[in-house]
């Protein structure tokens, strides 16, 4: 399979029903590119995995792409509710989804066990909390030399991680920039990984601490730029804040989410993404 491909080809090459998958990014680099292409074909019964499920899984849940979500926090960063993931959870429109709801630490720490070929995650965590009475995949264990009692989840092994970043280079390395959140690591955890970048360059040009991932930890790299829109690229353009707040609106009924999706995800196309982008771009 070529390293260099378009999104649609991704995509299909790489998600398939049933699959369980991540769309990565903490605030930064989220990559909504990537999800709508995968709403655009249509796939379905998908466990998604995230740090802070935020627009792009409520978007797939609110299509029926979903099946189980496994996260840590979910909602509209700094303005409310997922509405989509909650008429979901508690009306099973359009479907009932399962749950499996952990910490940010036991969601990180699952990630590098992932990442590092291990089977569980172990850390101090979830001493007197009520989250594990809800949840049968926290578990303890008693350390061998200490006997310190310690939490324990179980890793993270996606089948396929999409992410977004700034630069790849002609043989297909990867630079991430600014905030790095958990990419790296759920990439390394999975069987294969997607990434779409804003730019294709002959050289990184980047200093000696940054985060490269190499090409041969990669399945496909697709050149989209302004793939993390509404969410913000370091340096290349803001996040969009007033999208956030106009989603609490958008997806507060059924036929306005639908409506929304139709226009701008569904019908839409690479130099619409372009325009929405742009004038975030105009603000450096």
């Amino acid at each position: 399979m070529t390293l260099f491909c378009s999104l649609h080809d991704a995509v299909a090459d790489n998600l398939k029903d049933g699959d369980t998958a991540a769309f990565e990014g903490f605030t930064h680099l989220i990559p909504h590119a990537a999800a709508h292409e995968a709403i655009r074909q249509g796939r379905k019964d998908l466990t998604l995995i995230r740090m802070t499920p935020d627009l792009i899984y409520d978007q797939m849940v609110g299509m029926g792409m979903v099946e189980k979500l496994i996260f840590s926090y979910v909602g509209n960063p700094g303005v409310g509710l997922l509405r989509r993931t909650r008429d979901a959870i508690e009306n099973g429109w359009p479907r009932t989804i399962k749950i499996e709801e952990h910490s940010h630490a036991a969601m990180a720490n699952a990630y590098e066990a992932g990442a590092s070929g291990l089977p569980c995650a172990v850390f101090r965590g979830y001493l007197g909390a009520g989250l594990k009475d809800v949840n049968s995949n926290i578990r303890s264990l008693t350390c061998p030399f200490t006997g310190e009692e310690l939490a324990a989840v179980p890793s993270i092994r996606p089948d396929v991680t999409f992410i977004h970043a700034h630069r790849a280079d002609r043989k297909g390395n990867v630079l991430i920039e600014g905030i790095i959140g958990i990419q790296k690591e759920a990439v390394l955890a999975a069987n294969r990984a997607v990434v779409t970048v804003e730019q294709i360059v002959d050289d990184l040009d980047t200093h000696a601490n940054a985060c490269v991932l190499p090409h041969w930890s990669l399945s496909a790299v697709c050149e989209v730029p302004g793939g993390a829109h509404p969410s913000y690229t370091h340096g290349i353009y803001d996040r969009d804040n007033a999208a956030y707040l106009e989603w609490d609106k958008i997806s507060a009924d059924h036929d306005s989410f639908l409506a929304w999706m139709k226009t701008n995800v569904l019908d839409a196309s690479p130099e619409d993404l372009e325009a929405r982008v742009s004038r975030l771009r105009k603000v450096k």
